[in-house]
């Protein structure tokens, strides 16, 4: 096809992206990964392995080590070990190995992106342009902190050995958020990734090694349930950290209940969209396609209840119909892919089964005319329109690119769909009256309220700005002499 062609017809073409730098790496440690604990590769004690596929392509990637009991505790021990001699290197070292390993994070930025693609998923323009580039920001971020913790937070001091349990949705972008808070505040870590998406975090321990971080700081044990609360039971564990689902949280917390241990727990969400009649309809529906077909709807925050007013609920799906026939689902590493693979078979059946209970009950359920690609776990968007409230797939967390609307007539009418839920991560308020705004967002139960956006975060709604100034200010005093 001519180039004069292409301009005519504007005919989608892939864009792909060079993997050559991420098989390298997995060619390195000949597809088979072993533990990192006390700053070494070990061996499993049980010789279990087992395999990472990509969900893009249904290919083997590695095999990636079972950790028991045993590993667990050997884990934890180098911890605590390393604990003391961790703390007493005080927040000014500490926040040079922290900006050293932000570092390294940019250098290899291409590399994470790529492996998390191939290994998770989801688009590489997601990992390219926004979980990779916020991991080394969160790591130059907490370098800050690191440096104030001697002057300003003097009454402070460490928990301990931190306990992590990360999901499979945001692999990197979560194991930033618990590791360098933990370690800039004179922490240690034992960090267990989802048994999907092992592969950053273990390119990553690589990373710990090359700045020299001290051994036992920071280890990563990789596999199943069974190791996930072998990390929660141990004795010697101070804190656990867990994001996931709703369901393991609630084990978790009974396992912790009495033993002392603190506990943080990021869960599930089944967060409302709300447009009112006054809204700019064409910008709710990019910010629509932010709020749940990005990442493929795997986001616990994800907008995906649709309440919409119902004098323009009709011309609103209009609009969200002729933008879903343009989005476009394929190969993660496809530059020009909207839309990437769902992470796994088990997840794909869990979506397909919800969308199928969201038919049984009456809803009307309405994709786009192109079919998914026929190789990898792939699910194309999905829109019910005239949801019951009561209907499972308006209360369950689907976890995937399924959005369901509802109608509402007036502003109390809306609050009360949008509290209709156990869930309240998060929320989103769509309209040109800035009253109404302020007036509705008091009275969504949401620990997050958007106006006229999704899925937005910013470092500085986390702490005020003179703590800000500060941080960034103590950053860069942590950069001199590296």
């Amino acid at each position: 096809m001519s180039i004069k062609e292409i301009y005519q017809t504007m005919e989608y073409g892939p864009a792909p992206e060079s993997n050559k730098e991420s098989v390298a790496f997995l060619d390195s440690h000949k597809r088979k990964f072993s533990l990192f604990i006390n700053g070494k590769w070990t061996k499993p004690s049980s010789g279990e392995y087992f395999e990472s596929f990509s969900p893009a392509t249904t290919q083997k990637l590695a095999q990636i080590a079972e950790a028991n009991e045993k590993d667990v505790d050997d884990a934890v021990k180098a911890a605590k070990k390393a604990l003391k001699p961790w703390v007493e290197l005080g927040g000014h070292s500490r926040a040079r190995y922290l900006y050293a390993i932000a570092r390294q994070i940019q250098k290899h930025s291409r590399n994470f992106a790529v492996l998390e693609s191939m290994d998770n998923g989801k688009p590489i323009r997601e990992t390219r342009d926004i979980d990779i580039p916020l991991v080394a920001r969160h790591f130059y971020h907490h370098a800050g902190w690191a440096q104030l913790m001697d002057t300003e937070m003097k009454d402070y001091k460490e928990i301990g050995v931190i306990g992590q349990i990360i999901p499979w949705n945001f692999p990197m972008l979560m194991l930033a958020w618990k590791i360098a808070p933990a370690l800039a505040m004179g922490n240690t870590v034992v960090l267990k990734p989802a048994e999907f998406t092992s592969l950053t975090a273990l390119l990553f321990a690589d990373i710990c090694k090359q700045v020299g971080l001290p051994d036992g700081v920071v280890n990563i044990i990789t596999g199943h349930g069974g190791t996930g609360a072998a990390l929660v039971n141990h004795p010697d564990v101070s804190k656990i950290a867990f994001t996931g689902s709703t369901e393991v949280g609630k084990i978790i917390r009974r396992a912790t209940a009495g033993t002392g241990k603190k506990i943080s727990l990021e869960l599930g969400g089944k967060s409302p969209f709300i447009v009112f009649e006054d809204a700019d309809l064409d910008s709710v529906v990019e910010g629509i396609v932010d709020a749940i077909w990005f990442n493929q709807g795997q986001v616990c925050c994800a907008g995906s209840r649709l309440l919409v007013q119902e004098s323009v609920a009709e011309k609103l799906y209009s609009k969200i119909r002729a933008r879903m026939e343009t989005l476009r689902v394929g190969d993660s590493l496809d530059k020009s892919v909207d839309i990437g693979a769902i992470v796994a078979p088990i997840q794909l059946k869990t979506i397909e089964d919800l969308v199928q209970k969201g038919k049984d009950d009456g809803n009307i359920c309405w994709q786009p005319s192109w079919t998914c690609p026929k190789e990898g776990y792939f699910y194309p968007p999905t829109l019910f329109t005239n949801v019951s409230p009561s209907s499972i797939i308006a209360q369950e967390e689907i976890f995937g690119p399924v959005l369901v609307a509802m109608s509402f007539r007036s502003h109390s009418e809306a609050v009360k769909l949008a509290n209709n839920t156990r869930y309240g991560l998060a929320s989103s308020i769509w309209t040109e009256n800035i009253n109404l705004a302020l007036d509705i967002a008091p009275q969504i139960k949401a620990g997050t309220v958007w106006i006229n956006c999704s899925n937005v975060f910013d470092r500085r709604d986390l702490v005020d700005i003179e703590s800000q100034v500060m941080v960034e200010k103590a950053a860069k005093r942590a950069c001199t002499n590296m």
